[in-house]
């Protein structure tokens, strides 16, 4: 027969025990212990930025774990946290909140989070100390890293970009803390390096951001989320937010190397990267740093139209020469041009008479071959990519693209929330502390179902 629910939920007084609620294997439970690690001295840190006078102010742990559980399952917004907190009763016994305890109300929460952990660079600490536990656990190799980005989309309106001239900054009475940062990196900037141009649109609101099309994307504003990581576990070892610029993640990748160095005495005894990483000049850097390039080179001297490539020719180093097909030299006045190579010059009589004229240089009255000033890294780099090495290295290098796929697919990380760079630092080290948290759960830890099966 039908079943009808009796109780009409007026009983007064309940037994009632939270400890008891979450189970054995629940995510939260099983970082529990990690998180609790890494937050040992949370207070101590924090303690120069708060007043030693006045009321009492949120917890900094219970913030911290607030939002270790919004990014571990994908509650971007802060209001729907403190909503799911105070439902949510394995939320709530990570948060180390009872039944009768109160949860922030969400503007408390964000004026806290975005005032003093920004100020105080907290997260950066938290993540630092979770990679040490990753370390000590034996999760960190050391031997062999892998470097990529993803673009995340700007919390900023595609449609609202203009041109750095036609914006009046000065006009703005209550700049945001996003335009306040910019002005300031605008006035401690020097000069453009060779090669670089400014942004042809920024947007009002963030002008940090860049507009960009990467990734086969509609053209957006966007940052770019920079993640080293150790091709053992995929432990992430450092992250920086960049503009999602090639050249800016490129360049970020030599900070992310030398603090990684610098904060755990780690550095790689190879890197392997896409071919957005094989320039000549990074290439140089890593060689110079002991570290074998498993990257491939990034070349675009190679013809569209069906001519002769640089690599028809071949290059003397010893006599810092060039031979073409025909078997005649071609030689380089040592100047430096603007795209940091040399251009080495066949002779025009030597060319008007070769044979070979139109499938070399239809057009130029003689050839020209153009030579980056670290050709030599490239060539190293290109010598090593039919080794087993190389091979093993491309494979692990999908481990740091897996990272990427998860935080979009699992963590629903796909927009910022918060504008800035500096709220893009504090955006990526959260997904880089969760990420490496539920790796060590799931290295570290075993479920009872998990043990079952053993």
């Amino acid at each position: 027969m039908m079943g009808r629910q009796t109780s009409d939920q007026a009983q007064l007084f309940y037994e009632f025990c939270l400890e008891d609620r979450v189970p054995d294997n629940h995510l939260l439970r099983r970082i529990n212990g990690f998180v609790a690690a890494a937050l040992a001295d949370l207070h101590d840190e924090l303690a120069p930025f708060y007043s030693h006078t006045g009321r009492p102010s949120i917890d900094p742990e219970l913030m911290i774990r607030m939002l270790v559980v919004g990014y571990s399952y994908g509650i971007r917004s802060e209001r729907r946290l403190c909503e799911e907190v105070a439902l949510n009763l394995a939320y709530r016994w990570f948060c180390r909140l009872d039944l009768e305890d109160e949860v922030p109300d969400h503007s408390s929460f964000s004026k806290n989070r975005h005032g003093r952990f920004r100020d105080s660079d907290i997260l950066r600490h938290l993540f630092e100390r979770v990679v040490e536990a990753c370390i000590a656990a034996g999760l960190v190799k050391g031997e062999g890293f892998a470097v990529d980005a993803s673009v995340m989309e700007a919390d900023a309106s595609r449609y609202h970009g203009q041109a750095p001239d036609e914006i009046d900054w000065s006009k703005i009475e209550k700049p945001s803390r996003a335009v306040q940062e910019y002005l300031e990196a605008l006035d401690e900037a020097g000069e453009l390096e060779p090669g670089r141009k400014p942004p042809k649109v920024v947007s009002p609101s963030d002008p940090a951001s860049a507009w960009t099309a990467k990734a086969n994307k509609r053209v957006q504003f966007g940052y770019g989320l920079n993640y080293l990581i150790d091709n053992d576990h995929a432990i992430i070892v450092d992250v920086e937010a960049t503009p999602a610029r090639t050249y800016d993640e490129v360049a970020s990748t030599k900070v992310m190397i030398e603090r990684t160095n610098e904060c755990f005495g780690l550095k790689p005894d190879r890197l392997t990267a896409d071919s957005a990483y094989g320039t000549g000049k990074f290439l140089a850097w890593l060689i110079g740093k002991d570290i074998t390039p498993h990257v491939t080179v990034r070349d675009l001297s190679a013809p569209k139209d069906g001519t002769f490539s640089r690599a028809d020719f071949t290059y003397d180093k010893d006599t810092d020469i060039y031979t073409c097909p025909s078997g005649k030299t071609l030689k380089t006045t040592g100047r430096i041009h603007a795209d940091n190579t040399y251009r080495y010059l066949a002779s025009t009589l030597d060319c008007s008479t070769c044979p070979l004229k139109q499938k070399c240089c239809p057009n130029m009255p003689s050839r020209r071959v153009p030579r980056d000033v670290n050709e030599a890294a490239r060539d190293v780099a290109r010598s090593l990519v039919d080794t087993p090495e190389f091979e093993r290295s491309s494979h692990e290098r999908k481990k740091v693209e897996m990272r990427f796929a998860h935080l979009k697919t699992h963590h629903r990380f796909e927009r910022m929330r918060l504008r800035g760079l500096s709220g893009a630092r504090d955006e990526f080290h959260l997904a880089a502390i969760v990420q490496n948290l539920k790796t060590m759960a799931m290295r570290l830890t075993s479920s009872p179902a998990m043990m079952q099966a053993r």
